[in-house]
């Protein structure tokens, strides 16, 4: 996420987070991939006369389905996958309508733990976890990450 402007030394908020992609939507809609649209920034639902918010919200036209994205700093939590279960669930049954697929959940984080996503989320879970960079690493480390999956690729399809 090198494109948001925010520099590698420096220890951000979510929200700061959410207000750099806020500021470059074209481009981080462009990263998503296509039709996405944007619907909304900290999307409130209320139930149980408490309060809910969906850091960023969007709309899929060709997947026909709401992603919801929430932005979690540091490592991430079996209680942040919950929470963003709690999200999908509610768009499911309260805002989603017959004719549209599922509601999607994306956790952008600094760091996951594969094996807590997996043991947290039941296998059929519409929830995604991946963990974000705010710059690229540098230009020997990308050479050595290339060679690693290009090793890998050719292994896996003797």
């Amino acid at each position: 996420m090198e494109f948001l402007g925010l520099k590698s030394n420096v220890v951000y908020s979510e929200s700061k987070l959410e207000h750099a992609i806020i500021g470059k939507m074209q481009q981080f809609l462009l990263e998503l991939g296509k039709g996405f649209l944007f619907e909304a920034r900290q999307k409130r639902f209320t139930f149980e006369e408490k309060h809910f918010y969906v850091d960023l919200v969007f709309y899929n036209r060709l997947l026909r389905c709401y992603v919801l994205i929430d932005l979690k700093i540091g490592e991430l939590s079996h209680q942040d996958l919950g929470q963003m279960q709690m999200y999908v669930n509610y768009y499911d049954r309260y805002v989603r309508q017959e004719f549209e697929s599922p509601t999607i959940g994306i956790l952008l984080c600094e760091n996951k733990n594969d094996a807590l996503v997996e043991l947290t989320l039941p296998k059929d879970a519409n929830i995604y976890a991946s963990a974000y960079q705010l710059y690229l690493p540098d230009k020997a480390l990308l050479q050595e990450k290339v060679k690693e999956w290009v090793a890998e690729f050719e292994n896996t399809s003797k």
